[in-house]
This record gives C-alpha cells, sequence and structure tokens, in this order.
C-alpha cells in the first residue's frame, strides 16, 4: 500500500500551535480547559496540543482521555486522573486526531453530556469532509477531502514526533 506523506512533523507543530492559539482566543474568558483526547490517537495529539497552550497562556488545562471501541463507538468511557471526576461548568475540548464520517466525535459527546458543561469544542488534526454525522470540528489542522477509498493515518513515535499519510 502505497503511503503518500501529508503533513510531516513540523507541519503538525505548526498546525497545533496555531490551534492552540485559536482556542485560548476563543476561550480567553475561561479560568480552566479540560482537554478530552481518544485514545490512541487523539489523545497522542492532545497531549501535544496541550504542551502547546500550556506555553501561550497561564490557562489550566486538564488533560484526560476517553477509551473508545471503533466497532461499538457507544461504549466509550472517560478515564478520569483520581478526585477530578466531573466536566459540570466546564469549558471541555474533545480531541482526535482524524475525523471521517463524525461518528466518533458524536458518540464522544455521550459521555461528556452525562455533565452539563459550560461549552464543548471539537479539535481534529485532519478533517476528511465526509460527514454522516450531525457533527463538525471547530477547530482543524487540515482539511483534505479524499475518496472514501483513501485512509489518513496519524503516527506519532515513541519521542512524539508525528507525521500523517494518505493511503
Amino acid at each position: 500500500m502505497k503511503k503518500v506523506l501529508i503533513l510531516d512533523d513540523e507541519a503538525i507543530r505548526q498546525k497545533t500551535t496555531r490551534i492552540a492559539y485559536q482556542i485560548v482566543e476563543d476561550n480567553y474568558d475561561e479560568n480552566e480547559l479540560v482537554i478530552i483526547g481518544i485514545k490512541p490517537n487523539g489523545y497522542e495529539y492532545a497531549q501535544h496540543l496541550k504542551k502547546e497552550i500550556d506555553n501561550i497562556d497561564g490557562l489550566k488545562v486538564t488533560l484526560v482521555g476517553l477509551e473508545m471501541d471503533k466497532a461499538l463507538p457507544q461504549e466509550c468511557v472517560i478515564k478520569f486522573d483520581a478526585g477530578k471526576k466531573t466536566l459540570d461548568n466546564k469549558t471541555v475540548i474533545i480531541v482526535d486526531d482524524v475525523a471521517n464520517t463524525g461518528k466518533t466525535l458524536y458518540y464522544a459527546l455521550k459521555p461528556v453530556m452525562e455533565f452539563s458543561p459550560k461549552k464543548v469544542q471539537a479539535v481534529v488534526l485532519v478533517d476528511r469532509q465526509h460527514k454522516l454525522f450531525p457533527v463538525s470540528p471547530d477547530f482543524v489542522g487540515l482539511s483534505l477531502s479524499t475518496t472514501l477509498q483513501e485512509q489518513i493515518v496519524v503516527e506519532f513515535d515513541a519521542k512524539g514526533a508525528g507525521a500523517a499519510y494518505l493511503t
């Protein structure tokens, strides 16, 4: 299978920095953000995004993971750290690496909406624009129209360097 590089590590860093600034600007009046990364790659990308936001502003950012079985997406669970178990009255940002049909983001909202968040936003590194579900990301690194047969794969190595490929 042929892999075509669409984002190298430097491009991902630049897009992450831009998104981080957009998030800070859009949430300038907030005291805290809760970033929920959809595991595995969305969580990995959320870590990079959190680091960028931490570098911009003194805004408190809490990072949590969301575990989801892509075959049974309605079975997803937010993995809170000890003691931090609420999203009530918080600004929540759901992060994933790639948005295809919107299905993952749609189901990721389910456990979030069991609380009463103040605001919910979504971030993806790459948006393929094949929406079948009524959810679109608020912040996007790269919008890319692809065929339904093509796939976007985002990979992060052990040192955190990333790349996105069209396959």
